[in-house]
Formats: structure tokens, C-alpha cells, sequence
């Protein structure tokens, strides 16, 4: 049996000490405790996975390590980072300091983009995928694992999220139909394979404009890659050469999804409205009905 009194104390500390950030709704006291608690006994598991598993007893040893753990959380380590988990459209990723940690809001992104594909599906026997600044390669994998007669290419510009994103794709069992690049955007994919025969199009770009990064929270700036937030001095500098560029290797009738920021959302739509080369726009909406991504057929 586990210790009550000992859970309720480490509950205790973070509920009281650690503040909860807007974008890690998952992340409550309760799961980060069974989270730190399971990886303390040599369990490795997401905060949401683990608030599904019972707790075994701790030694001596494993209550020290867990104590650690709690204490490295609260000096704001991430705890994907310290479990080396992150549950991503129910799927156990592998999270690394390398690459950032994949959010709530970017599945609302995937689900849009496992519709089209799936539409698409009944009429199309293959479908080839591309997914740029792909992180941890969270989209990638989840599209393959998803829509089975998808092949995914993907790429980013960090050497070390591309390794995260690689052992992904082997943790998952994906490396027959996932494929991880390095190289910036679409420069990975100049090659007549992918000029206008892409079906689809994702990206979840760096979006923070340069001089609002210092305001974001220390738990984020300090540990995530700051590569995977800047988006330059409006937030869209990646944004642009993403809608520039993306027409290029579309399919007529293909997609481009994509990610955008809190109140980005209208200006790109209109930008993309007045763009002759995409046919139908879409907007991705939260349940606040805040635009979160955007969909735009070639």
C-alpha cells in the first residue's frame, strides 16, 4: 500500500507552491504527484496517463527520489521533462529538453487535419503528408498513427528536435511511414517528388513576437527551446514563409493546417482570402470560439 500521509503532504506542497499555467490544463496537482510518484518507483509515464495507474509503495529510496523530483518541479523544471513523457492525442510521447512540449490547444490542430486526411482517404489509396517545424515530431506521428494510408514526411530546423522527433517515430513504430528531416521549412523538400503532390500540409510554427518572449513564464522560457516560440517581431516571420511557400508543393485540392496566435487569427485569414492561390479558407476555433489554426485548400 502506498503512504496516504506522504501523498497528501507532497499534494500539499504543490498545490500550494506551483502555479498552473494556462497552457498545460492537464497538468493538475493530483496527476503531477501520481506522475512524479510512478516515476520515482522506475515508471515513466504522462501526467495524464499516470493519473490512470495505481501507485505501488515506495522504498527508502524511491520516497528521496521522489522528493527530488518534486523539488526540481518546483523550481520549475517542466514535468514532461522530469518524467520524459507527454500524452499527445492519446498517444505516450517521448518529451526532451530538445524539442518543445506538445499542448492541448495544437490537438485541435490534428483533429482538423486527421478529417481532411480521412476524407480524403476514400478517395486516394496514398497519401503523402508534410510536416513543417515539427518539434517533437507530436503531428507527424499522430497523423500516421491515425490515417493509416498516410506516408509523413516531416522536418525542423533544430538537430535536437529532430533526434526527439526520430525517437518518436521508433518509440511509436512508425519508421516505415514517418520520415524526419533536418532542415528549415520547406528546404528539405525541394525535390520534384513534393512540388504540387503534397495532400497535406501542417505546421505548428513559432508564433511569440520577439519582445513578448521575456514576459512569458519562467517555467517555459527557461527550460523549452526558445527556437520553437520566436516568431520573429510580429510572431508571424515563420507564418509568412509558410503561406508563401506552401502552395508550391500542394496538390490542387490539397491543405495547408497550420497554427496560429491568440489574435493572429483574422489578420491571416484576410491574407489569405486575398491569396488567388488557395481556394477555401477555414477557420479553427476553440470552444471560446478563439481562432487557433487556420485550413486553406490549394
Amino acid at each position: 500500500m502506498i503512504s496516504a500521509p506522504l501523498y497528501r503532504d507532497f499534494l500539499q506542497i504543490v498545490s500550494t507552491r506551483l502555479p498552473s499555467l494556462p497552457d498545460k490544463p492537464e497538468e493538475t496537482p493530483d496527476r503531477i504527484i501520481h506522475a512524479l510518484w510512478l516515476k520515482a518507483a522506475g515508471v515513466s509515464v504522462s501526467v495524464e496517463h499516470a493519473g490512470e495507474l495505481a501507485l505501488p509503495a515506495l522504498d527508502r529510496s524511491a520516497v528521496a527520489k521522489l522528493r527530488d523530483l518534486v523539488a526540481r518541479r518546483l523550481a520549475g523544471v517542466p514535468i514532461s521533462y522530469l518524467t520524459g513523457r507527454q500524452r499527445f492525442m492519446g498517444l505516450e510521447l517521448q518529451a526532451d529538453p530538445g524539442a518543445l512540449i506538445p499542448r492541448k490547444e495544437t490537438e485541435l490542430l490534428c483533429r482538423s487535419a486527421i478529417d481532411v486526411l480521412r476524407r480524403m482517404a476514400s478517395r486516394k489509396e496514398n497519401l503523402t503528408i508534410v510536416d513543417v517545424c515539427t518539434g517533437s515530431g507530436n503531428l507527424a506521428v499522430a497523423l500516421a498513427h491515425y490515417v493509416s494510408n498516410a506516408r509523413v514526411f516531416a522536418s525542423d530546423l533544430s538537430p535536437e528536435a529532430v533526434e526527439v522527433a526520430r525517437r518518436n517515430v521508433r518509440y511509436l513504430e512508425l519508421d516505415k511511414r514517418v520520415e524526419i528531416r533536418a532542415g528549415d521549412l520547406f528546404a528539405p523538400f525541394e525535390d520534384p517528388f513534393f512540388h504540387g503532390n503534397v495532400d497535406l500540409i501542417t505546421c505548428n510554427p513559432p508564433y511569440i513576437s520577439s519582445g513578448k518572449l521575456e514576459a512569458m513564464p519562467e517555467e517555459i522560457l527557461k527550460h523549452e527551446p526558445r527556437l520553437a516560440f520566436d516568431g520573429g517581431p510580429f510572431g508571424i516571420h515563420v507564418l509568412n514563409r509558410f503561406i508563401q511557400d506552401a502552395p508550391r508543393f500542394l496538390r490542387r485540392g490539397g491543405w495547408a493546417v497550420f497554427e496560429v496566435g491568440l489574435g493572429q487569427g483574422r489578420a491571416i485569414f484576410q491574407r489569405l482570402a486575398g491569396d488567388d492561390r488557395f481556394r477555401k479558407i477555414i477557420p479553427i476555433q476553440d470552444s471560446s470560439g478563439r481562432v487557433r489554426g487556420i485550413m486553406a485548400s490549394r
